[in-house]
């Protein structure tokens, strides 16, 4: 079966994690990425929290899956030569270094135009235009600046970063829709474009309920906040804890064991349309028709006391025997998985989403794979590559001899 991107080659010039995260789900459509990095030292993240000694690290094996991986000095001459050649033979590059990186290397928008008219330039930046666009931008960071942190946490502490990495992460997702746009506009005019995400912006979009509330608040409390209706509301929007956020009360209760496993616990909404179900369940059926608990408004008055009563009835029940209980009533609920539980879960093996890998020196170890399922597309997760694996390869595919390419090596070009 054919891939999606099959035939679209990426020259990939990215590191750490947000670019090789869009590069990697390129590669898991089937575009043949080729991951350049310097030679004798390679990405960052090879050798970053190594937990086997001198082995490729998992912060890097699972960003660089289904990759072929060269070596370039693009500060040489003869490095950059080749580095020409690759940009006339690809369809896109990516890169994440800091601003102006390549600029300064000679290969500004203006020259990869010259070179390959056809060539997309996608980018990650930390910030758009403005007064932090010089500033080096990391995952927390882009997390600050984007209005995540601010509204993280509960009201009484300070403001916290996710574990999520939306910063990183979701910016190379976003890159990667740019990317794809880009691709499907060239068809049509022939000619490639710049494509910039800024991690601020990536954040920020992810943020956008938060906005929406910033702006509510200027009419009136944000009454699906636990700070109502007895705490007090500022001018900016609060951090808000375990409250889902929309019209529907949500919140974290422990279940039974929490007192030494620190994922006992289960995610309750209470629906409107299944509160007399849900009251029902948790040993409480007066409250379905009292006045001051069957409406959402009366609920609204009380939401402490009625996660409360919920919580009392949780803490009997594991958090999968809840879920068993409150899901066929309709009840949105979600246990707190553990990372440990995520990754021995055989449902997501089934579905690609955990994947076990083999590789050379590691052995074998477990990564993400493509979240995005196509059915036309699968996509079979790979080995990351050793560090230059590919360099004579891919030389030899843009028309380089083996004399050529011992010369290049000779000379540190590769």
């Amino acid at each position: 079966m054919s891939k999606a991107l099959e035939g679209v080659r990426i020259l990939d010039m990215t590191h750490v994690q947000s670019g090789p995260t869009c590069t990697q789900l390129l590669a898991w459509f089937g575009a043949d990425v080729i991951k350049i990095e310097r030679p004798g030292v390679g990405d960052a993240t090879r050798g970053q929290l190594q937990d086997i000694p001198n082995v490729d690290s998992l912060y890097f094996t699972m960003l660089n899956a289904n990759k072929r991986g060269m070596t370039l000095n693009t500060k040489d001459d003869d490095g950059k030569a080749i580095f020409t050649k690759l940009i006339k033979h690809c369809d896109v590059m990516v890169e994440n270094f800091a601003p102006g990186a390549l600029d300064r290397m000679g290969f500004t928008w203006e020259r990869i135009q010259e070179i390959n008219p056809r060539m997309i330039y996608a980018s990650v930046k930390g910030f758009g235009p403005g007064p932090f666009q010089d500033c080096k931008v990391y995952e927390n960071v882009a997390q600050c600046t984007g209005g995540s942190a601010s509204t993280t946490g509960f009201d009484d502490g300070p403001p916290l970063v996710t574990g999520a990495q939306i910063g990183d992460s979701g910016t190379g997702l976003h890159l990667l829709a740019g990317i794809l746009a880009a691709l499907y506009q060239r068809t049509n005019t022939g000619r490639g474009q710049r494509v910039e995400c800024a991690m601020q912006d990536s954040v920020l979009n992810l943020c956008r309920v938060k906005l929406r509330d910033q702006q509510r608040l200027a009419h009136g409390v944000l009454k699906e906040y636990p700070q109502y209706p007895n705490g007090v509301f500022g001018d900016t929007a609060p951090r808000s804890g375990n409250a889902s956020g929309g019209g529907q009360p949500g919140w974290i209760v422990k279940c039974k064991g929490w007192e030494t496993d620190a994922n006992a616990y289960i995610y309750i909404i209470t629906q409107a349309a299944v509160w007399g179900k849900l009251a029902e369940a948790i040993g409480h059926p007066e409250l379905v028709d009292d006045p001051e608990w069957a409406t959402p408004d009366a609920r609204l008055q009380r939401l402490e006391e009625v996660f409360d009563l919920i919580e009392q009835w949780t803490m009997t029940k594991t958090k999968f025997e809840a879920m068993d209980i409150l899901n066929p009533l309709n009840v949105p609920c979600g246990p707190i998985l553990s990372m440990k539980e995520i990754s021995e879960d055989m449902s997501l093996r089934d579905t690609g989403t955990v994947v076990e890998v083999d590789h050379p020196e590691r052995g074998k170890y477990l990564t993400v794979g493509n979240p995005i399922k196509l059915s036309d597309s699968p996509s079979d997760v790979q080995r990351s590559p050793l560090l230059g694996e590919h360099t004579d390869d891919v030389l030899r595919e843009i028309g380089f001899s083996d004399t050529e390419i011992g010369e290049a090596r000779a000379s540190g070009a590769v």
